[in-house]
């Protein structure tokens, strides 16, 4: 499966005359598998807040879907951009975690996509055992708070 969503996404970038150097994959377990494009334009690929990023995974999934006759967890990044922000959002939630512990007061996170939302919860649960997390608010309001766990 690693090579049919590989050439999948060679000839979906081909088929869009979007210029590209490189499509990486990268298997994250048995039903994820993580695709990093290397691109001679990635803000083409990226889109306005990485629209067209999304837009492109959930192509690529729909096309799997049809080929494989099963759910398969495609994550689309270009030129690691993906990366860079889940790498930003967990370091942002470090700081919080530390503000918290030094004022006691429950912090708040912007509101971010749900993707985000979760890559925090399980980070945090994961590596702080002091801590929890909730998402609280509504559609594209929806923000996470940490709280101190108590006894």
């Amino acid at each position: 499966m690693d090579t049919q969503i590989q050439e999948t996404v060679e000839e979906l970038l081909t088929k869009l005359c979007t210029p590209f150097r490189k499509v990486r994959l990268e298997k994250k377990d048995d039903n994820t598998f993580r695709v990093n494009i290397e691109s001679e334009e990635p803000s083409l690929l990226i889109g306005h807040h990485g629209e067209n990023i999304y837009a492109l995974q959930s192509i690529v999934r729909t096309i799997m879907w049809r080929k494989q006759g099963t759910d398969v967890n495609v994550i689309i990044d270009v030129d690691d951009y993906r990366k860079r922000q889940e790498d930003n959002v967990l370091k942002l939630a470090e700081r919080k975690v530390e503000t918290l512990r030094k004022t006691g007061e429950t912090q708040s996170l912007p509101p971010m996509s749900a993707y985000f939302r979760r890559l925090i919860h399980v980070h945090l649960a994961n590596n702080f055992e002091d801590v929890m997390t909730e998402s609280v608010g509504e559609g594209d309001f929806r923000y996470l708070t940490i709280k101190l766990k108590t006894s």
